[in-house]
């Protein structure tokens, strides 16, 4: 027997929650740090990438952290000194743990930019003796921009590694039943809490750019199919999808979130619900640029109530799904 054998773990099942990513505070270098690696994605931004470095560390790695900081100020948690989505994270991976605790299950997160990294996590489950890897990224509904780009970065780390794992990626549930009861859930409980009763509800996605679409980006279709099955559960007011968050000067999914809360009071739409059902995780994007934002661009062009279902963040529903997922693969 060779007792020079290096001691290593084994017969352990890692399972990572991946969501997108956050800065490590709201200062200016964090923030630029954060972005940097966000936008230097090939899949995020699909522009010649020699010309994007350019434009990218010239003019906007300089412009825009000050803009970006602004917005997580507003909606950092000073308490836990974190953003709300790697509170949410966290919170999520604990309560999952409780569900599926077992003495060979690890349950950890990571964020696809920022920190903790998935090649940090990935190297820390395999070292603990993971032989098996089971990888949730946050996203309901497929995109490249998101699933893919999640995916790419655990193949990179595991073609570093000798011994690899045994890979699972949890595919995206824009339709899973639990996910749909999940926000039809939060919709009703957030509608008897409203003394006030919506004209419209909006369901705001982050947009992608359109020229993803047409080279046959599917998100868009799983978009409208969970608003579809949405609508399907409530059937007490219209359902209208809507996209949000566009970047740059080129054409993206259509019709704009903040366009559409400009044009709706003339409508006559005075009253509106926002629900935003591809975040798993109140975020930059739910608190300030639709709670904040949209809000105010709505009151301003004549709306008279405005509000926001949060996100699944840690609620039952939420872990009841995120359990269901694992537990599939398990």
């Amino acid at each position: 027997m060779n007792h020079d054998h290096p001691k290593i773990n084994f017969g352990k099942t890692g399972v990572l929650l991946v969501n997108l990513g956050t800065p490590d505070s709201t200062k200016w270098l964090d923030i630029r740090k954060y972005l940097k690696e966000f936008l230097s994605d090939r899949r995020v931004i699909e522009v010649n990438p020699f010309i994007w470095q350019i434009i990218l560390n010239l003019f906007i790695l300089n412009l825009r952290p000050s803009k970006t900081a602004k917005a997580y100020k507003e909606i950092w948690m000073t308490k836990e000194n974190m953003s709300p989505l790697r509170y949410y994270t966290i919170m999520q991976t604990k309560k999952l743990l409780d569900r599926i605790s077992s003495k060979n299950i690890i349950v950890d997160y990571a964020m696809r930019y920022g920190n903790p990294s998935i090649k940090t996590k990935v190297k820390k489950l395999q070292e603990a003796g993971c032989e098996r890897l089971i990888v949730l990224p946050l996203y309901p509904q497929y995109a490249a921009a998101t699933t893919a780009t999640v995916c790419d970065e655990v193949y990179r780390v595991l073609m570093n590694m000798r011994w690899q794992p045994s890979l699972q990626i949890i595919p995206h549930y824009e339709s899973d039943p639990l996910y749909i009861k999940a926000l039809a859930n939060s919709l009703k409980n957030k509608i008897l809490d409203l003394s006030w009763k919506p004209d419209l509800i909006l369901a705001s996605y982050h947009g992608i750019p359109q020229k993803y679409f047409d080279k046959g980006d599917p998100y868009h279709c799983y978009c409208q199919k969970t608003s579809r099955l949405l609508s399907e559960e409530f059937k007490t007011v219209e359902i209208k999808t809507t996209f949000q968050s566009r970047f740059g000067p080129e054409a993206w999914l259509q019709p704009y979130t903040d366009k559409t809360l400009e044009t709706l009071p003339n409508q006559g739409i005075k009253n509106v619900l926002v629900i935003c059902p591809g975040f798993s995780s109140d975020c930059v994007e739910t608190l300030e640029e639709i709670s904040i934002q949209g809000k105010e661009i709505f009151l301003k062009s004549g709306g008279k109530n405005f509000d926001v279902v949060p996100c699944l963040n840690d609620n039952n529903d939420h872990i009841d799904l995120l359990e269901k997922l694992t537990k599939r693969v398990l």
